[in-house]
């Protein structure tokens, strides 16, 4: 499911259980909120926090910020009765855990269908299992999918693997996620750093995250907002080295020159392609605010 390029460097889970946090959330500026139904929500309080992110997704109080929702799945009491919910409340997109192939995926479209969500509502899949890792290309070419989410936490428990700092265990199955996201053309964000109190770690953790080609990162804690955005935005440097670059290349084109260089670097189309991309993003994140 293709769209416009928007900015995603920064996308929050908010408790939907906590009317006072999803207040809070009106004047932070990430790029995305996920209202979280799930993981972040005891049992008893499921069907109030399903209240608060249907009210706060159709209150049109957060701006341009991108409003999801992530809801249980549909193996849980809670599921049906979530993605029906939020269909119905017409969000940018419905977050769903532990998506593990397309007959998944098939089954939350039917739901959403059924529950009358409108076309512009996406399915984000969260890729957080090996039965994810294995179909993660097949997710990503899902009709309705526009964004992958990876779920690192999760992961990391199903393949017994250890949570370091640098994420080694886990960079073959991120790398893999990225691929099978570029290779059908969806959006891919990375998952959430753990530790609130280590900045420096986050700071580490994003900069991974941007190197390897994520959008942009999945959030726990409005602290982390700013650093995501940061690194995930493009500075006056970049920008004008993308002008500079896309400049010359036209003009040596209109001169029929085949080859250019800047700084004694030679200058490709891909080096273009990725000057317009550069200047695509800065665009996006300016017109978001």
């Amino acid at each position: 499911m293709s769209g416009d390029l928007r900015p995603r460097r920064s996308v929050l889970y908010m408790p939907a259980a906590n009317a006072r946090a999803l207040e809070k959330a009106k004047a932070i500026p990430a790029d995305a909120l996920i209202f979280d139904l799930e993981d972040a929500v005891a049992p008893d309080a499921k069907d109030t926090a399903r209240e608060h992110a249907v009210a706060a997704a159709t209150s049109g109080d957060y701006g341009n910020r991108e409003i999801t929702i992530r809801c249980n799945g549909l193996d849980t009491p809670w599921g049906a009765n979530d993605i029906a919910a939020a269909a119905a409340a017409g969000p940018a997109a419905i977050v769903i855990p532990k998506v593990t192939g397309t007959a998944h995926l098939g089954a939350i479209a039917d739901a959403m269908e059924a529950a009358g969500a409108p076309d512009h509502t996406a399915i984000w899949p969260m890729v957080e299992t090996p039965e994810g890792i294995f179909a993660a290309r097949e997710i990503a070419a899902f009709d309705r999918v526009a964004v992958l989410v990876m779920g690192t936490n999760d992961l990391a428990k199903e393949l017994h693997a250890a949570l370091l700092p640098g994420r080694r265990p886990l960079i073959p199955h991120l790398a893999t996620a990225i691929l099978a996201a570029r290779a059908e053309g969806v959006e891919i964000v990375d998952g959430v750093f753990n530790d609130i109190s280590d900045a420096d770690g986050f700071v580490a953790e994003c900069q991974q995250g941007f190197e390897m080609g994520f959008d942009g990162k999945t959030l726990i804690h409005p602290s982390q907002v700013g650093p995501a955005n940061d690194m995930w935005a493009r500075s006056t440097d970049e920008i004008a080295h993308a002008r500079l670059v896309i400049a010359a290349f036209e003009e040596a084109e209109a001169e029929g020159r085949g080859v250019i260089t800047i700084d004694g670097k030679m200058i490709e189309n891909l080096h273009v392609d990725n000057a317009r991309r550069c200047l695509a993003v800065a665009a996006a994140i300016e017109a978001a605010g």
